[in-house]
């Protein structure tokens, strides 16, 4: 991580983060509400209700720009193994997905799962007000997808629009 790259967790509209097809005990605001990249051993962690797939929808309270992904599962074969991620919706569904919505697609490995920084395409994570994460599978093809932590690394818009005044004449 980078001097000026920070969790962007604390920058999260809680009201408006949500997951499609969770378990009710095993929901993202849980995970979220931790706020921490490497949970001890415990019970909280998101996981899929009818099938593998999740919805991920993350909304922040100011524009971020994001630069890399942490997803940590302390059980790789339920895992994440292909994400799709989109930008500034207002809100999707699974009736919404379709492929020329996302902005990137990654194919994680068990190793991408231990929690190390997944740097995405940031050209394409200038201006994000929402992140929409959609799990598609998982590494072991189980019934059941499961996330102990998540994170997004970036800045906001706003610290680098103070940066930029810097240096200006008198």
């Amino acid at each position: 991580m980078t001097t000026d790259e920070v969790s962007l967790l604390e920058h999260l509209d809680v009201s408006q983060v949500n997951c499609l097809n969770e378990q009710h005990d095993h929901d993202l605001k849980s995970i979220v509400a931790s706020r921490r990249i490497n949970p001890p051993e415990s019970s909280i962690y998101l996981a899929s209700d009818a099938d593998e797939q999740l919805l991920i929808n993350i909304h922040f309270n100011q524009a971020v720009r994001v630069r890399k992904l942490i997803i940590r599962c302390k059980t790789p074969s339920n895992g994440p193994k292909t994400i799709k991620l989109c930008v500034n919706k207002a809100a999707i569904s699974f009736s919404d997905v379709e492929d020329s919505m996302f902005v990137q697609v990654l194919e994680l490995s068990t190793d991408d799962l231990k929690g190390k920084p997944i740097p995405l395409r940031f050209v394409r994570f200038q201006s994000v007000n929402s992140l929409h994460i959609f799990v598609e599978s998982n590494q072991g093809g189980e019934d059941e997808t499961r996330i102990d932590a998540i994170d997004a690394l970036g800045i906001p818009v706003e610290a680098t629009k103070d940066l930029s005044g810097l240096g200006e004449g008198d």
